[in-house]
């Protein structure tokens, strides 16, 4: 059977893939320039002679896939600084998303913010448990507590807790100043012994002081199971309490609960003793 032969096999170039030598298909370099000029009457129609015709055909053709390439390279690097200059960052998306969540959730859980609320007959329940989370009520009972202690155990202790309250309201003062969050819409100020700062929402000072008082109870009081078991459930129905009425929104507590936790651990490295406290007394004197 013969061998196909090429088309045109007086044409010494061959084509850019296939050659005609010896009458046999032959893979020639697809990296070879090609020097083909285009027919005369394709010449004509476009305008131009035969010599500016072959430099245009002769043109490498590594030369136009690097100027496209780089073309390419500089509209990618432009597509990828709009994309970053458009796009926030995922960050700030995930931070807007869960202040979204924290308002709709607080929100849908204000169900005694008012009378009118579904759960507005709990509200004087919610009151009162807000009251027992209040700072004064803590403050007065501790020191009258530690002024009828007689025993120097019973006064190491009050005077220890005294000082947490204290802190506690030094610091949340602080970060309430600082961070300056509204109260939820729903809220109505009819709180309990409020004062100018209590008009800013994070952190839960209820949350902080409950969490704080909580642990040191269970830390140094000797208490029963029942007791126990009943100073965690104070201490979560007071959380519970803020976002109830309205007062807070969850993140306020949450974080309130964080920050009681480690003031605990603040007031443990502190800890004075009656001597220590003589001692101070005596130097400032």
């Amino acid at each position: 059977m013969p061998s196909p032969k090429a088309k045109n096999p007086g044409r010494s170039g061959g084509s850019p893939v296939f050659g005609s030598s010896n009458g046999r298909y032959d893979f020639m370099s697809l990296t070879k320039p090609l020097n083909r000029s285009p027919p005369p009457h394709l010449l004509q129609r476009q305008g131009s002679d035969p010599t500016t015709a072959r430099l245009r055909a002769s043109e490498s053709p590594t030369r136009r896939r690097g100027s496209s390439s780089s073309t390419g390279s500089a509209s990618g690097q432009l597509s990828e600084e709009d994309g970053i200059r458009l796009n926030p960052s995922f960050v700030r998306v995930a931070l807007s998303s869960l202040l979204a969540i924290d308002l709709w959730l607080s929100k849908r859980l204000g169900v005694c913010a008012c009378e009118d609320s579904s759960w507005g007959s709990v509200r004087p329940l919610m009151k009162l448990i807000e009251i027992s989370g209040h700072g004064i009520p803590w403050l007065a009972g501790t020191a009258y507590c530690l002024y009828k202690s007689d025993s120097a155990a019973g006064q190491e202790v009050m005077l220890n807790l005294l000082m947490g309250l204290l802190l506690d309201l030094v610091l949340v003062t602080i970060v309430k100043a600082v961070v300056r969050r509204r109260r939820p819409a729903h809220n109505r100020m009819d709180m309990f012994a409020t004062f100018s700062v209590d008009r800013y929402s994070f952190p839960s000072g209820h949350a902080t002081r409950a969490a704080m008082c909580g642990r040191f109870l269970l830390a140094h009081l000797v208490l029963a199971a029942p007791l126990r078991v009943l100073v965690l459930l104070w201490a979560g129905l007071v959380g519970l309490s803020r976002v109830l009425l309205g007062r807070h929104n969850v993140t306020d507590v949450m974080f309130g609960f964080w920050m009681g936790y480690c003031q605990y651990n603040l007031v443990e490295m502190l800890w004075l003793s009656p001597q220590t406290l003589q001692g101070l007394l005596g130097q400032l004197v």
